[in-house]
């Protein structure tokens, strides 16, 4: 199996359109310690050949046209991305999709999110995509994907939708012909004792790493517990981690997050403690 971390960023990316805090500014003015990030998407292929995104995030263009891999060929308009996983109906997940609506794409989902997705109506106007419900274990392209509900936090214009405690999912992808595993969870609004059942012999993890602590936006947003947003800080999810040979890494950055920064104390104690943080443009063979 074939992974492409396309972006690591919370919504917004780094820097952020209308921000001016310390990392980007810092990512703005070309700081080399601190890199430009784009929104959290992952790209997965069992052998080099079909790719499926992990999310759609709305810098999706660009995370295409920088990756060799998914560039259109050989026909005129023939593309090698044949679908993708979303783990939410947050807008930063699934804006993606819009711009590729000229395709004819497989979409897997959460139920809730597969009723509810705001994109879903505007895609269905440009061509017929197939969805399927993102439940227990499915296959994909010769892959086991299995799902685990996190949680049940609904996008702001889905409030009055149907509560469900699987809004939010975390996938595990297995290749069958190497025993590769990736877990991909990069909204984790708290850890469950099955998640670290879920976690066992992955080969690599990629977390939920938007706060590095649950007070960091504290100075510039009424919102001072970084939790109630639906993000474990990673001082609380580093902890938990289980011992082992999986490689854990986290993404899904938001732009507070001290951790962007190659020279912080907060990327200096993370791989202190054995995982590291993701960089886009990443890939792994499993």
């Amino acid at each position: 199996m074939k992974v492409i971390v396309l972006g690591t960023a919370a919504g917004g990316g780094l820097p952020q359109w209308n921000c001016a805090c310390a990392q980007c500014s810092r990512a703005r003015s070309g700081d080399p310690a601190v890199s430009p990030r784009r929104q959290d998407c992952l790209a997965i292929s069992a052998t080099g050949e079909n790719w499926f995104l992990l999310n759609a995030s709305p810098d999706l263009r660009e995370q295409i046209a920088a990756t060799p891999e998914l560039a259109p060929g050989p026909g005129r308009r023939e593309t090698p991305i044949r679908g993708a996983l979303l783990t939410d109906a947050e807008l930063d997940h699934t804006l993606g999709l819009t711009l590729l609506r000229e395709g004819q794409l497989t979409v897997w989902a959460p139920p809730p999110v597969l009723s509810h997705a705001a994109v879903r109506g505007l895609l269905a106007h440009y061509h017929h995509w197939t969805w399927h419900p993102a439940e227990t274990t499915f296959t994909l392209d010769g892959l086991t994907c299995t799902v685990f509900p996190l949680s049940g936090k609904r996008p702001r214009y889905a409030q009055t939708a149907t509560p469900a405690p699987n809004w939010v999912v975390a996938y595990r992808i297995t290749d069958p012909t190497t025993g590769g595993t990736l877990v991909y969870a990069p909204c984790l609004a708290h850890w469950p004792t099955p998640f670290t059942e879920f976690l066992a012999g992955a080969t690599h993890a990629l977390l939920d790493g938007t706060f590095h602590s649950p007070d960091e936006m504290a100075t510039t947003t009424a919102q001072t517990d970084q939790r109630a947003m639906g993000h474990l800080p990673i001082v609380e999810s580093l902890p938990l981690l289980p011992p082992g040979p999986t490689r854990w890494y986290y993404t899904h950055l938001n732009n507070t997050n001290p951790a962007v920064a190659h020279d912080s104390l907060a990327r200096t104690q993370i791989e202190a403690c054995g995982a590291s943080v993701a960089e886009d443009g990443t890939r792994f063979d499993l």
